[in-house]
């Protein structure tokens, strides 16, 4: 038997961490100096989405927010206790071309495998990507589990799920963009101005890069469900994730129209965790889907 783990920013609501056993552990951000804990284990849907509209009006209020990683110490606590529990661990990280958390679960793994005492192994994915980009190779790592697939052989398989694994968005305002040095201010204030709308996509390197821009919050919107239901493959087969930064009624928007083109098998609609939502800002909607590969039909 095996775990499967993944960090707050993969984004999976709780109620689907209690019913596929994935084992999350939360980032905690400081908003006006106040720790606050990105994952509740104990919440349902509504509760996630109100409490990320809480979180999201305080950043409009101004409020100062401030991220940090999960420290090695506490991936190490994590992982060797489940290796002591003769369990294997299969972890999937925040891509590490944009946090430094797969650095700290890796060194966590080599103190903990150095000192293993049984056969357990340690496998880390980076995901190359981030929100339910990570969460959904968690959930099929999980239906694999369920039907009986072993430890490597499911590791093996999710390895290369990531160069396939899409991930689009577009943000509300452009200052949190440039705050995060993806953008310059001018450029942002500029596009603020114009009402200029970017879409940005996860690379196949897993950096975050602008792919196009549109005028306006509905155009924007419809290009990202183009992208979606033009790229995806086998749609009847997947799991779509759509991650709102408390834009739920755009959300809703984006997931029936995209009902109308394409049939698939399963939507998540979730609020953005707030580890990575505080970087790309309120109004961020992000879609996640499989593709043939990451370049999006160019």
């Amino acid at each position: 038997m095996f775990e499967i783990i993944v960090d707050s920013a993969a984004n999976i609501p709780a109620e689907l961490c209690r019913k596929f056993k994935i084992k999350v552990i939360s980032f905690v951000n400081l908003v006006n100096g106040k720790e606050v804990t990105c994952y509740d284990p104990d919440l349902t849907l509504e509760e996630e989405r109100q409490k990320g509209k809480e979180y999201y009006d305080a950043i409009k209020a101004g409020a100062e927010v401030k991220t940090g990683l999960i420290s090695s110490g506490i991936f190490e606590s994590v992982f060797k206790e489940i290796i002591n529990q003769d369990r294997d661990v299969l972890y999937f990280s925040l891509s590490k071309n944009i946090s430094g958390n797969y650095n700290s679960a890796r060194i966590a793994a080599d103190d903990v495998m150095e000192s293993c005492k049984n056969d357990r192994k340690i496998r880390l994915i980076d995901s190359l990507n981030a929100s339910l980009g990570q969460g959904l190779l968690a959930i099929y790592a999980s239906e694999m589990r369920e039907k009986g697939m072993e430890f490597d052989e499911v590791a093996d398989l999710l390895e290369t799920y990531p160069a396939r694994m899409n991930g689009i968005f577009t943000v509300g305002n452009l200052k949190y963009l440039a705050r995060s040095g993806r953008l310059s201010g001018t450029t942002a204030l500029i596009g603020n101005a114009l009402s200029i709308k970017p879409i940005l996509r996860g690379s196949k390197d897993g950096y975050i890069v602008q792919f196009k821009k549109c005028r306006g919050r509905k155009p924007v919107l419809n290009e990202l469900i183009s992208l979606l239901c033009d790229n995806i493959i086998d749609p009847e087969e997947q799991i779509i994730g759509i991650a709102h930064a408390d834009a739920y009624e755009d959300s809703l928007y984006v997931t029936e129209e995209i009902k109308k083109r394409i049939k698939v098998r399963d939507i998540i609609n979730t609020s953005y965790d707030f580890c990575t939502g505080s970087h790309v800002g309120p109004d961020t909607i992000a879609l996640f889907f499989m593709g043939k590969d990451r370049e999006l039909g160019v």
